[in-house]
This record gives C-alpha cells, structure tokens and sequence, in this order.
C-alpha cells in the first residue's frame, strides 16, 4: 500500500492506495499535518468501481469504456472521502464553481447542458477577478452562518481549479435558451436537482444526514434559475441578476 495524507475541505485525510495514480493526482494538497481520518482502497473497491460506470454507460447507451484500475481507483478514493466529510457538515456537489472578488458562484445543471463553458465565459469576462475554484466536483461545508465552497483534486476532465477556499454566495441552475434571462427560484423549485446533484450515499444513516445538510444549503444560498445561450453576454446577465 502507498500512504500519504493531503488536506482537502480543511479535514487532513490519510489515503492508502494499491496504486500510486491517485497521490499524483491529489499532489497540490499534500500536507505533513496529522489525519484527522483515513481512506484505504482495494482491489475489490476498484472492481466496484469498474462495474458501477460499466452500468451507468450502458444506462447512457454510451460506449463502455476500459478505464485503468489507477483511474478507477481514484474516483474509488473521492467516494470514501465524499462519504466521510458528511459527517463534518460538508457535502460533495456536482457542478462547477467560480469566484469573482473571493466571492463563490455554483453552476449546476444536468449533463451537457454546458455548466464548464458557462464558466469560461466568466473568465473572459471578468480577466483576472475571476477564479476557478472547480469545475466538477467541489466540497461544500454548510456551516451557521453560510456555505463554503472548497477546490479539490477532482476538478473535471481539464484540472480547471484551485485548492482554495470561498464564500458561496450563490448557486444558479442553467438551462439553455436563445435569449439570456435570470430569475430567483424558491427551495422548492430548486430542491430536486440540488438533491440529484449531490452525492447520496447508500447508508441510510449517511443519507439522512446528506439531506439534512441539502435543507440547510438551500436555506443558507440565494438560489437561481439562468435561461442563457452562449454568447458572453451570459456572464454579465447572470453576475448582475446575482448581486
């Protein structure tokens, strides 16, 4: 087994691997500090999940694909730590987060809809005031007195993110349309696909906390709705109707 330990969502994680692919991914947020848990994976972890996205690509009637067992270990590793940092108030979410002024913005949306060129048009946009915390997977603490939103290792297919850390002000879910237009939306509205995009584990203990947790993100962001198209303009109508 190889054993480092790396600090991510401010919880220091010891993870203990078959193979050395997911230290070299997890290497910015290496650390010498203590752990305050550990993650250790198998082969039989790796087998899980090998089958899972066997299952899910069928499912998509999508081509099944041969991932290593490097990469599958991997994403077998961010469920175990997904799975534990629900016990420190903190959630996996599915979306793409960017900071303008150190304030954090969450793109959600179902796949493909566009979430990762919505946030490259805040780049181009706003230059060097914005920042991509992460464009796949964050970390979201629900804390008393509002949400933050923490870069990770897994941050989409082109490691666009940071390990750093900001106050979410907002998550916004995108939907496509020819003219671009936002809108608050109430929790209500909001709830399902914030409940779709965030990790569910499947111990019920876990998953009751998990939607206890969901209550309070809804409750602790503004919550919006952006009918947008692609063109750059998106990025000014939604910052604005965000502030």
């Amino acid at each position: 087994m190889i054993t480092r330990n790396y600090k991510i969502a401010d919880r220091v994680v010891k993870i203990s691997s078959v193979y050395d692919d997911v230290h070299t991914y997890c290497r910015d947020y290496a650390t010498d500090e203590p752990a305050d848990y550990s993650v250790v994976t198998s082969q039989e972890d790796i087998e899980f999940e090998r089958m899972k996205s066997r299952r899910e690509e069928e499912l998509e009637g999508i081509p099944v694909h041969s991932f290593s067992d490097g990469y599958l270990e991997e994403l077998a590793v961010y469920r175990r730590i997904a799975k534990e940092m629900i016990d420190h108030d903190t959630i996996l979410f599915h979306g793409s987060v960017i900071a303008v002024d150190g304030e954090g913005f969450l793109f959600t949306a179902k796949s493909g809809t566009g979430k990762s060129t919505h946030t490259r048009l805040w780049r181009e946009y706003f230059g060097e005031r914005a920042v991509m915390v992460n464009d796949d997977k964050p970390l979201l603490k629900i804390g008393e007195c509002g949400v933050t939103a923490y870069g990770t290792p897994y941050s989409g297919k082109h490691r666009l993110g940071a390990n750093i850390s900001v106050p979410l002000k907002a998550i916004c879910i995108l939907t496509r349309a020819e003219q671009n237009h936002i809108e608050r939306i109430s929790r209500e509205e909001a709830y399902p696909m914030l409940l779709q995009q965030v990790y569910r584990p499947a111990d019920m203990l876990k998953m009751s906390s998990t939607l206890s947790l969901v209550d309070r993100l809804a409750d602790n962001v503004r919550l919006y709705r952006l009918g947008c198209n692609m063109d750059i303009e998106a990025a000014k109508v939604a910052y604005e109707g965000m502030r």
